[in-house]
């Protein structure tokens, strides 16, 4: 009986140890063996590993890239103006044993990041003024900014085992002080421009306007000209038509009495039918000659 108990303790110790000597790494991890708070190996093999039960312990370390939103902080420009500026770092593990020693954990990586990352902003941005950085239309340059920006990150990291992959500038925001003043000289840029565009309007139409004035003066002028020539050209025609038709003594005396005729008619255009007539005038002498 008791060697039977002394068998099971035995085999529960092995089992025990056979359990603490052994430790499994996913693919997506680096995994470093630690003895009295040195790391004695470092393994990014996928697998089953042994270890010294009891007395080592494993770290382990993602090697996927993770992404830390900065949290917004301000930063000056070289005009002396505050901007907030919103980003976040893509980053990874590039040396475990080194991130390890230096680090320790994902949060106080985090927190170095970030002082790093700000200072690197603070001094870039400081190279800008603020009008640059509000009317920055192309985007690859601030492709360039985000390029010089990671890259000189990256070279800091690495002292403590990091790759940084990519930093991104989400927003540039101003302080709510400035807000007020940089949209009300926007908007007085604006209406100067506004202000510009309706005076250069305004002359060109005047422009337009004065030279179809003088277009429709010349028309005008051209086609009275032309309708008293026709008309002139008209009274001739009329004139020798009737040199023409009244060639004649006769004819000559005909004429005339039908237009005293359309003379007495005219006269005659009230309630009185009386006319008066001196016994010398033209009118008088002709009905007096058709009257005999």
């Amino acid at each position: 009986m008791k060697k039977s108990g002394i068998v099971i303790i035995v085999l529960l110790l092995a089992v025990i140890l056979a359990a603490n000597a052994v430790f499994t790494v996913r693919e997506d991890e680096y995994a470093c063996t630690v003895r009295f708070s040195k790391i004695i190996d470092t393994t990014a093999e996928a697998g089953l590993h042994f270890k010294v039960p009891f007395v080592d312990s494993v770290k382990y370390f993602s090697k996927a890239t993770q992404l830390y939103d900065i949290p917004p902080s301000e930063v000056l420009t070289s005009d002396k103006q505050n901007m907030t500026v919103d980003c976040y770092i893509l980053w990874s593990i590039s040396d475990p044993k080194l991130f390890y020693q230096t680090l320790g954990s994902t949060s106080v990586a985090e927190q170095r990041l970030d002082a790093l990352t700000y200072n690197e902003l603070k001094t870039v941005m400081g190279t800008l003024a603020q009008a640059d950085i509000i009317n920055m239309e192309d985007g690859a340059k601030r492709n360039e900014i985000y390029g010089s920006i990671a890259t000189d990150v990256d070279a800091l990291a690495k002292t403590y085992g990091i790759r940084v992959e990519d930093v991104k500038i989400k927003q540039f925001d101003l302080p709510e002080s400035n807000l007020n003043a940089v949209y009300g000289r926007m908007i007085s840029e604006r209406n100067q421009m506004a202000e510009k565009y309706t005076a250069d309007g305004n002359y060109e139409a005047s422009i337009i306007r004065n030279d179809v004035d003088k277009q429709v003066n010349i028309l005008i002028s051209d086609a009275e000209a032309e309708a008293a020539k026709l008309e002139a050209e008209g009274e001739q025609e009329y004139m020798r038509l009737l040199a023409e038709a009244y060639d004649t003594a006769d004819k000559k005396d005909f004429y005339s009495f039908t237009l005293a005729l359309d003379a007495l008619k005219a006269s005659l255009n009230g309630d009185e039918k009386t006319v008066i007539l001196d016994a010398n005038s033209e009118l008088a002498k002709i009905l007096m000659g058709a009257n005999g």
